[in-house]
């Protein structure tokens, strides 16, 4: 298994390590970059390890890669919020205005940004950091991969491990990573456990960022729907969402409209009935959806036929 250890801003880092909110950590967040340009250093479940810049000059934690997005900052910020690293959307643009300047990166036009989104973060309190690998580079740029089976790569996974175990017994690493001799071994992914945010975004890049039922492509009216509610045993997985147009969100969630188990698009009588209208909607009846081109993220049949028996009006 690879993994990555990436120069980190200290900011960033602190203000994650000690959250607005005290009871309430974060479950993922976005490592986010100035610059568009894409990161293809891991798989999703291989960990992420943030680096801290001198005078540290030590890892202090880590999370589990889930994807690479580009995105609009304010939808970087309606998705993560704090969990960016920034305590405010004005903050936010400030940092990332003056980043660009500085490093004369062209900031015309929308405001976007690179997300590396990460989940299940661990960050470590200054007494666990861990001890940097014996051939980092001082003049790393962004960062550098490493084998965590072997040499160096393997002897700081290993720490990481044992500063999580001695923190809390119930460490969110399987126990298949635990070495028959040393307790530790041949590391293996883990699978994102995605949150809100993570669903969000991975249902918009499911979906070509495009409102599965009129096509409709503009960010700021497209949202992941759930076919079965998060208050209902729904589950943050990208099977179980739709990338809807607000409109249709919203009477989807109300029973109004439905997506068939065979992906056509239905609409309730009771849409007329109720407000004396819903002409718009009637035009799109038994029209096919748009489905994510990769299969296992297409949405689950069981979960169309439920919203059909139980929201369905």
């Amino acid at each position: 298994m690879r993994g990555f250890i990436a120069n980190t801003d200290g900011g960033w880092f602190h203000l994650l390590l000690q959250p607005q909110d005290p009871g309430k950590s974060p479950e993922e967040v976005n490592f986010w970059r100035p610059s568009e340009t894409n990161f293809r250093a891991l798989h999703s479940g291989e960990p992420f390890l943030f680096r801290l810049k001198a005078p540290d000059n030590a890892i202090g934690g880590f999370g589990f890669f889930e994807r690479f997005s580009i995105l609009p900052v304010w939808l970087a910020w309606d998705a993560f919020e704090s969990a960016n690293g920034v305590a405010s959307l004005a903050e936010f643009e400030d940092r990332l205005r003056r980043i660009r300047a500085r490093n004369r990166i062209d900031a015309r036009g929308e405001l976007r940004i690179g997300c590396i989104l990460l989940s299940q973060p661990v960050f470590f309190d200054r007494e666990e950091w861990v001890r940097l690998p014996a051939d980092w580079g001082p003049r790393t740029q962004f960062g550098k991969g490493y084998d965590l089976g072997s040499g160096e790569g393997e002897r700081v996974w290993r720490d990481c491990l044992e500063r999580l175990s001695i923190r809390h017994a119930e460490a969110i690493v399987a126990r298949d990573a635990l070495h028959p001799e040393d307790r530790y071994g041949a590391p293996v992914p883990v699978k994102p456990r995605l949150g809100q945010a993570g669903f969000r975004i991975a249902v918009l890049e499911a979906y070509g960022r495009s409102c599965a039922v009129t096509t409709e492509h503009s960010l700021p009216v497209l949202e992941a729907a759930h076919i079965r509610p998060y208050a209902k045993d729904g589950d943050h997985d990208v099977r179980n969402g739709l990338l809807l147009r607000t409109d249709i969100h919203r009477l989807f969630d109300r029973g109004y409209v439905t997506i068939t188990p065979d992906h056509r698009f239905a609409v309730s009588p009771r849409l007329r009935e109720d407000y004396a209208n819903g002409r718009t909607y009637y035009g799109l009846e038994g029209q096919r959806v748009q489905l994510p081109a990769a299969e296992q993220e297409r949405p689950s049949r069981v979960g169309l036929a439920w919203h059909g028996e139980h929201v369905f009006l």
